[in-house]
């Protein structure tokens, strides 16, 4: 017992008594961004163009900001967890870059061989107040534009499994889910992998999401990389970890900066339809990037 009491005492004294360094964070200029606001609703328009010509039925189209800093962003990192807590939580810092965020959705779990994708499309801002959020839940499950968004991209999660996986069901539907800043629908959809199907066949051939790129995929991804002006990075892509029994767990990198040469980068999207209104698509991406705005501006501050 005095050994594990002394252990204690000297964990205790670690814990109180920092031996590292602290820095503080300020950002330095303003926030830049790849688009204007009308380029980003001027580029929603010609999507619906390709939408309505039948290119694609949903396309997923983002917008790239990026803030200049000084000091330690770890401080952004440990005002986001606080603000915008969220089933993935990370922080990788690779040397020459560091890529931290908190993300709400998985690209895929596999476990117990048994594949599923979560789909989160469709998107209202919360009020912060409980009797009007529940209002504006109620709104958005009843949404045409939004329902519309969300079947499709159920239905291309239900086909990317189906190539790999036999009884692929959607286990739920439409589940409304609340978030620090946001209400999501949020789908399950299952399927167990096929004999002698390894866990990354399956990872390779449903990535990227169609949540992030849309439907169908190939196509949504061509149109994207025509109209965005510039590549994605780390955006959309997905980060975790897997085991040698195949079990495999990756969150996509939304809600997420990459740290690099004193600049924080980050980015949103937003789901467009045939019948989507740019203006609203543009307050669904400022929706989406308020916590991560949030989360620097609290940074300045401790």
């Amino acid at each position: 017992n005095g050994d594990v009491d002394g252990d204690l005492e000297k964990i205790e004294y670690i814990i109180q008594n920092k031996n590292y360094p602290e820095y503080s964070f300020k950002t330095n200029g303003e926030e830049h961004s790849n688009l204007e606001d009308g380029e980003f609703m001027e580029m929603v328009e010609k999507l619906k163009k390709h939408i309505l010509r039948g290119d694609v039925f949903q396309i997923v189209p983002s917008r790239a900001y990026n803030q200049g800093f000084s000091g330690d962003e770890f401080n952004v990192y440990r005002c986001l967890r606080s603000i915008n807590p969220s089933p993935y939580l990370f922080y990788f810092d690779y040397g020459s870059f560091k890529l931290f965020g908190s993300s709400p959705e998985a690209q895929i779990t596999i476990k117990n061989n048994v594949a599923n994708i979560f789909p989160i499309a469709g998107t209202f801002k919360r009020t912060g107040n409980d009797e009007e959020d529940a209002e504006q839940a109620r709104k958005l499950e009843q949404d045409p534009k939004e329902s519309a968004e969300h079947v499709m991209l159920v239905d291309l999660a239900r086909n990317d499994l189906s190539r790999h996986c036999s009884g692929v069901a959607v286990k739920s539907f439409k589940e409304v889910q609340y978030y620090s800043h946001l209400i999501h629908l949020v789908s399950k959809v299952s399927g167990t992998l096929q004999e002698n199907v390894p866990a990354f066949k399956v990872v390779a051939d449903t990535y990227p999401a169609g949540t992030l790129s849309g439907a169908p995929k190939y196509r949504a991804m061509q149109l994207i990389d025509e109209y965005e002006g510039l590549g994605r990075n780390f955006y959309a892509g997905a980060l975790g970890y897997m085991g040698f029994n195949d079990e495999f767990n990756h969150c996509i990198m939304i809600r997420t900066f990459m740290s690099k040469n004193n600049q924080l980068h980050y980015r949103a999207g937003a789901g467009i339809v045939a019948d989507s209104v740019p203006e609203n698509e543009l307050n669904e991406v400022n929706n989406k990037i308020a916590a991560l705005r949030r989360a620097i501006e609290m940074a300045t501050q401790i």
